[in-house]
C-alpha cells in the first residue's frame, strides 16, 4: 500500500512537471494565416533603391552646324545633303548636329550661321549655292571654326569647299537619254545659268550625241531653285516642242519628274535617288549624291586637328554619288551600254570633256588635246554644238 502510494506521488508530480513546461515553451507557427483586421492596416513605406547615378556625361567631340535652302524632305538635293549629314552623327556618336532647313537668304543664313556657333558649332555645313560668301565671310570673323561649303570655289584658311563630280554621271545619262527617245528631241529644266549647271547640261548632251547624232537638248531656266508652279510651267512647255526625255538641276525633282510622268514622257532623275519614286512607269535612271563617307572623314579631321583647306571634288565610283535603279521600260542592251561606258569612264579610256568640242557658234571651246579641269567648270559661260537656248 505504501508502494501504490509513492508511485502515486511521483506520477503526480511528473505530470505537473510537464505541464508547466508546456506553458514554458514557445508558441508553434500556425499553419493558416490569421484572419484580417476589421480595420485595414496600412502597408509599410518601401523604399525603391536609390539607382547608381551615371558618370557625367561628358561634351560632344565637334558640334557641326549645318543649314539647307530647302526643306530636307524634298526627294532632292536638300534631302540628300541632310542625309549625307546625318550620317556623320550616325559614324562619329560624339558628334552633335545642329541643323536649319529653308534658309534660302543670305542675310537669313548669315544669322543662323551666328546663332550655331553661338550654341558651340565648330564646324559649319553650308549646302545652298548662295550660302558660299555669307560663310566666307563668317569665317574671317570667327577663326577657330571650320566652314565647308557645298558646290563652290572659295578656300581660305578656315574655308574650304566639297562636292561630287556630276559631269560624269551627266554624260552616262545622257547615253541613255539618247538611247531611248524616238523625237531626238531631250529637255533640260535649269534654274540658274550658272557654271555648274552648264556643265552638267553639256555633260548630258554630249553623252547622248555620242549615241546619237541628231539628238538636240534645249535647256529652259525658271531662275529659282525651287518654284513648282514655274518647274511645271517649263517642263510642259518642253513637251509641247516634241520632248520626249527630260531632266532637271533644280534643288527637287519631284515637280518636274511627276510632270513628265502624267503625260507619258521619260525622266531622268538628279540630286537625289529618292526621286524615282515619282516616276513608277516613265522613269529612265537618275543619279544623286551620297556624301555620307566624305562628310565624316571631313568631320574626323576636324576633330583630330589634321582638316586642311582643300577643294574636294569625288565621283560616283568613289561613293559620293550613286546611280539610281533602270526603270521598267528600258531595255537590257540600253543598261548594258551605259554600264559599259561607265566602266570606261571610270577607267580614264573615255574623258567627258576632252577637245576638240565647239560650242554653239561653232568656236573652239576645248582645243584638241586638251580637258576641262574641276576648277573651271565653275565658270563654263557656253554651251556644246547641237543644244538649243542661251546660256546667259
Amino acid at each position: 500500500m505504501m508502494k501504490k502510494k509513492l508511485l502515486y506521488t511521483v506520477l503526480s508530480t511528473l505530470m505537473v512537471l510537464s505541464m508547466l513546461l508546456a506553458a514554458c515553451a514557445p508558441a508553434e507557427t500556425p499553419t493558416e494565416a490569421p484572419a484580417a483586421p476589421d480595420t485595414p492596416v496600412e502597408e509599410p513605406v518601401v523604399e525603391e533603391p536609390a539607382e547608381p547615378e551615371e558618370p557625367a556625361e561628358e561634351g560632344a567631340c565637334l558640334i557641326i552646324g549645318a543649314l539647307h535652302g530647302g526643306p530636307i524632305n524634298d526627294a532632292g538635293y536638300n534631302q540628300a545633303m541632310h542625309e549625307s549629314i546625318a550620317a556623320i552623327a550616325e559614324n562619329i556618336e560624339c558628334v552633335e548636329i545642329i541643323e536649319a532647313e529653308n534658309v534660302p537668304e543670305e542675310a537669313g543664313a548669315t544669322a543662323t550661321m551666328e546663332n550655331m556657333i553661338a550654341e558651340g558649332a565648330g564646324m559649319i555645313i553650308a549646302t545652298a549655292f548662295n550660302h558660299q560668301y555669307p560663310a566666307l565671310e563668317l569665317a574671317g570673323k570667327y577663326p577657330d571654326v571650320i566652314f565647308e561649303h557645298a558646290g563652290g570655289w572659295e578656300i581660305s584658311g578656315n574655308f574650304a569647299n566639297f562636292f561630287g563630280e556630276p559631269p560624269d554621271a551627266w554624260y552616262l545619262m545622257g547615253i541613255a537619254a539618247g538611247r531611248m527617245t524616238e523625237t531626238d528631241k531631250l529637255g533640260f529644266v535649269a534654274a540658274f545659268p550658272i557654271g555648274w549647271t552648264l556643265t552638267f547640261a553639256n555633260a548630258f548632251h554630249l553623252g547622248a550625241q555620242s549615241v546619237n547624232p541628231d539628238v538636240e537638248t534645249t535647256v529652259s531656266f525658271t531662275f529659282s531653285w525651287g518654284d513648282s508652279a514655274k518647274e511645271a510651267d517649263t517642263t510642259n512647255a518642253l513637251i509641247n516642242q516634241g520632248v520626249d526625255v527630260i531632266t532637271m538641276h533644280v534643288d527637287s525633282p519631284a515637280t518636274v519628274i511627276s510632270t513628265a510622268e502624267s503625260r507619258a514622257v521619260y525622266s531622268i532623275g538628279f540630286q537625289s535617288l529618292h526621286a524615282q519614286e515619282f516616276a513608277p512607269e516613265y522613269w529612265i535612271s537618275g543619279t544623286g549624291y551620297t556624301l555620307g563617307g566624305t562628310l565624316t572623314w571631313l568631320a574626323s579631321t576636324v576633330i583630330d586637328g589634321t582638316w586642311e583647306p582643300i577643294f574636294l571634288r569625288c565621283s560616283l565610283w568613289d561613293g559620293c554619288m550613286a546611280m539610281a535603279p533602270f526603270g521598267p521600260k528600258v531595255p537590257q542592251e540600253v543598261q548594258d551600254e551605259v554600264m559599259a561606258m561607265s566602266a570606261a569612264v571610270e577607267s580614264g579610256e573615255v574623258v567627258v570633256f576632252k577637245g576638240p568640242i565647239l560650242d554653239q557658234e561653232g568656236n573652239v571651246v576645248i582645243a584638241e588635246g586638251e580637258e576641262l579641269t574641276p576648277d573651271v567648270m565653275s565658270s563654263v559661260d557656253w554651251f556644246v554644238q547641237g543644244m538649243v537656248g542661251s546660256p546667259k
